[in-house]
């Protein structure tokens, strides 16, 4: 080839003008996810800034999350776009089934390795592909992935007050900050409530009430300074959840009380994971899985007991070297209790994600997406694939479909990633040309 310079001129015209019009710099992006958020919580309270959003933006009528309904598994899955079983974060517990070590919540926040265990998070995709990223509290986000650190991140402490309003203000100012010095493309910030309140006080009490309205004061905050900031035409902007709450059967006559089973003995068990919510693992002892799921599987009408390979597909979650040779869950409302009652939350989560108080909130809104859509609802695996559309990224595999939530863009919002990963193995095919030439 005798002008190798011309070719690659006009390579680059291909990636430039493939969609039709002049590929522009994609918008910015900031996720935002209220832990604990039940889709329905706007009903009861008054909440004039998300309704605000869903004018003037896109408001899913709610999302299902990924089962298990638990808070970290569910907040990887809208970052990887992967079911539980195929990202491998399946509990808020970093445990080891040989050594019988459990860490709590916080501290498996910081262990690399129950995160980084073959699924690449959005952070670091678009970091790969040259934008700056930061994450601000959001679970798996302070730790390294192959080596690799999200370009800006915080982790909350172990006595995190998650209740402080004057500071979730300081944190938003922060991530202005990192719009707007640090030139982030993409940030996700992440607050601890309606989830406490709700776990402490049970969903339908008054003090859940008062932290919606707190939240959407928040809400209310984060926008303004979105319009201080001069990012309104820049930014997109989503609010989302990782799953609902529901009120626990404390007086129940029927708890679910391991201690109470007939014939069942923890002698039996090598392994154990209760008493965290709804959800429960088991390993028996060498040859007494049989004999233990015999017992069990039939123990009480409110738990339902699986061998790994029968758990229900459809949950997308036992077939995953992390979980064990039993698993079970229990009906909504009751809590799996063990060798004792521990469990005193009055709401919980962690049940079966079709029920309807394990649903959540999705709201965007920004120069993206449309104005004053109502959409039915969808799987929380979709959200990955609309980010990276928004982003102009290249995805890595997953679960979710990127023409799920196409239609609440705007018309050439976001060129499709089919054909711009196209363009981009046109190029990649001419360079390779040029350079042998």
């Amino acid at each position: 080839m005798e002008h190798p310079a011309f070719l690659l001129a006009v390579a680059l015209a291909i990636l430039a003008c493939g969609t039709g019009a002049p590929l522009q710099k994609p918008h910015k992006l900031l996720l935002v996810s209220f832990d604990g958020f039940r889709w329905d919580y706007d009903q009861d309270v008054d909440t004039p800034n998300l309704d605000a959003m869903a004018q003037e933006g896109v408001k899913a009528r709610y999302m299902t999350p990924a089962f298990v309904t638990l808070t970290s598994p569910c907040h990887f899955t809208l970052v990887t776009g992967k079911y539980i079983e195929n990202h491998g974060v399946v509990h808020n517990m970093f445990y080891n089934t040989t050594t019988k070590v459990r860490w709590p919540y916080h501290t498996t926040l910081g262990i690399t390795s129950w995160w980084d265990n073959g699924s690449i998070p959005i952070w670091i995709t678009a970091q790969r592909q040259g934008l700056k990223t930061g994450s601000f509290f959001y679970p798996g986000g302070n730790v390294t992935y192959q080596g690799e650190a999200v370009t800006m991140s915080r982790k909350e402490g172990v006595f995190h007050n998650y209740k402080n309003e004057t500071e979730w203000r300081e944190n938003v100012d922060t991530v202005m900050k990192w719009f707007t010095e640090e030139d982030a493309s993409l940030v996700t910030l992440y607050f601890g409530e309606p989830d406490s309140t709700g776990h402490r006080y049970g969903p339908e009490s008054q003090e859940r009430k008062a932290m919606v309205e707190q939240v959407d004061r928040t809400v209310g905050y984060l926008r303004d300074s979105i319009e201080r900031h001069s990012l309104s035409d820049s930014l997109n902007l989503i609010i989302t959840s990782d799953h609902g709450m529901t009120t626990v059967n404390q007086k129940a006559s029927d708890l679910v009380e391991f201690h109470k089973f007939p014939n069942f003995t923890f002698k039996d068990i090598e392994f154990e994971l209760l008493d965290y919510g709804p959800n429960g693992m088991l390993i028996p002892k060498e040859g007494m899985l049989d004999k233990v799921y015999d017992i069990l599987k039939d123990a009480h009408p409110r738990l339902h007991v699986y061998k790994k390979e029968d758990f229900p597909k459809s949950f997308h979650y036992a077939n995953n070297s992390r979980i064990t040779s039993l698993l079970m869950y229990s009906d909504l409302g009751y809590v799996i209790h063990g060798r004792v009652n521990v469990q005193f939350n009055k709401g919980e989560h962690g049940f079966d994600n079709q029920d309807m108080d394990m649903k959540t909130i999705f709201r965007a809104v920004g120069p993206s997406f449309k104005a004053g859509l109502e959409v039915e609802p969808f799987e929380s695996i979709h959200v990955y694939e609309l980010m990276c559309q928004l982003l102009g990224i290249v995805p890595e595999p997953n679960d979710g479909h990127p023409g799920t939530l196409q239609p609440i863009l705007q018309s050439g919002s976001a060129p499709p990633l089919g054909g711009r990963l196209h363009l981009m193995v046109m190029l990649l095919g001419i360079l390779t040309v040029l350079a042998n030439t």
